[in-house]
């Protein structure tokens, strides 16, 4: 067949990713391309060869060797379906002119073409996830879990609904997506090993190979077997759905983390925030015409390859659906798996260059929590707090007051506390008493830092980032 140049492909994937994620690229396609899925199918068809020989006691290493020799060329598969109009009857019409003569009878013996297809997409996806997908993610957890580490401590305002709530650390906000993606790195890996096949026949009740051998079961087992799989509990034409299925949702929930952690970062690096930044070569260029800008455009990538397959998820449910025994409702459509995982694993590669180059800018980070609409009014929940822990019954309106007054006369929140001598007493003496400060009369010094004020931020960052770098391990 005539190869066409990349240019003239349609999809992106298979010019714009494959040229610039083309390592990516290329440790997909021994799984989830083209070729990849005849090449399973050839798999699959061999495993069954082996089978038949192995229930009948006729199976030798030097005739397993000798079929492992067997290979297809997809463009030969491709022309004879041009006569069959029938794929895997193509691929077998090949297939039995590359086996041993004696063999050929036993191509596709008492199998069905879903016997194959579905069986040899569970061993791709299987071996996908195992040797693309998830160390992909591993990665980027690992990358994850260090940067939470190494920012435990490093003060950061929490915001909720977008504004500023109260303090946190930076390590704390990237352990959320270390806790989030490692379990869904653990439930991936999980689902990838319950995949199933089949040998079961047309309507998944053994007909064919009922005719063929005493027990059709045990040969589906050892066909299996060949490919590191187990049968489907119950199959009609097709494996059960859900094997698939679950393994697809759990790609989408990682996908889905990702793709918040991409819009919390872009959001973080906005003018006006400024905390992290993306590393930005020396010859790379923001604008086409404003020289100055640094945009986050990897982050924003990540998000845009989310919201183009995200969707797909759709169509996953729908092809969880087939009439009776089978229809031919998912023949195209589940084509797409394979755009789908390739999507997945480039925003996971590129949001993995993200944290590889993300910097934290400390000073802008204690800027904005210090500041804020009212500077340091982050500092009101724990004198409300305090205030509370006095015997105040009222003290939440008390402070809400102080923030309003502080607000009005532009002034910070430890000002507009300082002006109040008894709530500061009795916060003071209650602040003293929980070894907060020396005594009393440091109390505006615990109020004019709120750096100090996080809880177990820290704490809860570092057990974390631990906790997941050992379960990636």
């Amino acid at each position: 067949m005539e190869a066409r140049n990349i240019f003239q492909n349609i999809s992106p994937i298979d010019h714009r990713y494959s040229i610039s994620e083309s390592a990516v690229y290329q440790s997909l396609v021994p799984w989830i391309s083209e070729e990849a899925s005849i090449a399973a199918c050839v798999r699959a068809e061999i495993a069954l060869i082996i089978a038949h020989l192995s229930v009948r006691g006729k199976i030798t290493d030097e005739i397993k060797n000798e079929l492992d020799k067997c290979e297809v060329d997809p463009a030969e598969v491709y022309e004879e379906e041009e006569k069959t109009h029938h794929n895997i009857r193509a691929l077998v019409n090949v297939l039995k002119r590359k086996v041993p003569q004696e063999l050929s009878p036993l191509v596709h013996l008492g199998a069905t073409s879903v016997d194959i297809l579905d069986t040899g997409l569970s061993w791709r996806m299987a071996g996908v996830t195992r040797e693309v997908i998830l160390p992909l993610l591993k990665k980027l957890e690992l990358l994850l879990c260090s940067f939470t580490e190494r920012e435990a401590d490093t003060p950061q305002v929490g915001r909720t609904h977008g504004q500023h709530a109260v303090p946190i650390t930076l390590g704390f906000a990237f352990a959320e997506y270390v806790s989030r993606l490692g379990k869904s790195i653990l439930e991936i890996e999980k689902r990838s090993k319950e995949l199933k096949g089949k040998l079961s026949g047309a309507v998944g009740a053994y007909n064919a190979t009922s005719m063929i051998v005493k027990d059709p079961q045990e040969l589906e087992r050892v066909y299996l077997a060949e490919l590191g799989l187990e049968p489907s509990e119950h199959s009609t034409q097709l494996v059960e759905p859900e094997y698939l299925l679950r393994l697809l949702l759990e790609f989408n929930v990682a996908f889905g983390i990702i793709a918040n952690l991409a819009d919390d970062l872009r959001n973080l690096q906005r003018s006006e925030i400024g905390e992290v930044r993306e590393g930005f070569g020396a010859q790379q260029v923001g604008s086409s015409t404003m020289p100055q800008k640094r945009n986050p455009w990897n982050s924003e990538h990540v998000k845009s390859l989310w919201k183009a397959f995200m969707p797909r998820v759709t169509t996953f449910f729908m092809d969880q659906i087939s009439e009776h025994q089978r229809d031919l409702t998912n023949s195209a459509s589940m084509r797409f798996i394979a755009d789908y995982a390739t999507g997945f694993c480039l925003a996971v590669s590129r949001m993995t260059k993200v944290i590889e180059d993300l910097g934290a800018d400390r000073e802008k980070l204690l800027a904005n929590l210090q500041g804020g609409g009212i500077p340091g009014g982050v500092m009101a929940e724990p004198a409300y707090i305090l205030l509370a822990e006095t015997g105040v019954s009222d003290a939440h309106e008390v402070i809400r007051r102080i923030t309003l007054a502080a607000e009005n006369e532009k002034t910070s929140f430890a000002a507009a506390l300082a002006k109040e001598n008894e709530l500061l007493e009795k916060i003071g003496g209650k602040l003293a008493q929980l070894g907060l400060i020396n005594t009393a009369a440091d109390v505006l010094s615990f109020f004019e830092n709120p750096q100090a004020y996080r809880g177990l931020a820290s704490k809860k960052a570092r057990a974390l980032a631990e906790k997941y770098s050992k379960l990636m391990a």
